[in-house]
């Protein structure tokens, strides 16, 4: 008997130093994680106990400029008729006359494309005096027919706007300078862009005591970069006995958002 209760004291002493041991073991742990100032885990990793990581997340925005090498023309020739059949002929024959100059000015096939066409009635509203419901009366079609022309010539320009409306344009959309390759103008943007998250970056770390850490992530802004007109009073004006233009200058926009860890 006496035996049997020295067995269960030896073991319930070797489960109690077994947790004992756990404790300790879980203790010791805790007291790596944080740190010597209690903050912080002995290997730099404050996520450890605490959570998240600190970070700095900035934006950046850049720009490059530069000049446009082709225009995109909206032109529409416009005819009325007292029947469809008269004012299709009618705006048939300009169309064709139009297209035909602008290719002999050298725009090649690709460089135009259909952009609209129309049939229209045209109704007159005759003045109700008595107050009676009068119908309208048909007087005539309109039809409208347009295309979209790339010049890449630019020095060409005001010639075939002025050949154009000669020919039968009469009713134009406006007028888009652009570039057919920007590509190497937005990678410009692109520095530009992450140049300014990151001086962005280094100026928040200093104003708040911290030292950047290592690039986190790096997005660009979901949006194709686009060219915007900039206004040059250098602007270039071709021959004066055609259309004046003047071209400018194309700003390519460029936003990204970086995000930084903080080393504190």
């Amino acid at each position: 008997m006496s035996s049997t209760r020295i067995a269960r004291t030896v073991h319930v002493a070797a489960v109690a130093a077994a947790f004992a041991g756990a404790f300790a073991a879980a203790a010791a742990a805790q007291d790596s994680a944080a740190g010597k100032d209690g903050k912080g885990d002995g290997k730099g990793r404050p996520d450890a106990v605490r959570g998240r990581q600190a970070v700095i997340k900035v934006s950046g925005e850049g720009r490059s400029t530069t000049a446009p090498d082709m225009a995109v023309l909206q032109l529409s020739v416009v005819k009325d008729a007292k029947t469809a059949r008269e004012a299709l002929d009618a705006n048939n024959k300009a169309m064709a006359d139009v297209l035909s100059a602008l290719k002999q000015a050298g725009i090649a096939e690709r460089d135009l494309q259909t952009s609209g066409f129309s049939i229209n009635p045209q109704y007159h509203y005759p003045q109700n005096n008595d107050g009676g419901n009068r119908p309208p009366e048909l007087v005539g079609y309109q039809v409208v027919n347009g295309v979209g022309v790339r010049v890449r010539d630019l020095g060409q320009l005001g010639e075939i706007l002025d050949k154009s409306v000669s020919l039968g344009v009469n009713q134009g959309g406006g007028i888009e300078f652009t570039n057919d390759k920007p590509e190497a103008v937005i990678t410009e943007a692109r520095k530009a862009a992450v140049a300014d998250a990151i001086n962005k970056a280094r100026v928040l770390a200093e104003a708040a005591g911290v030292s950047l850490g290592r690039l986190v992530e790096i997005s660009e802004q979901p949006s194709r970069p686009e060219p915007v007109p900039v206004v040059r009073s250098m602007a270039k004006e071709f021959a004066a006995d055609s259309v004046p233009i003047a071209t400018g200058e194309n700003a390519y926009n460029v936003n990204v958002n970086v995000t930084f860890a903080i080393d504190q």
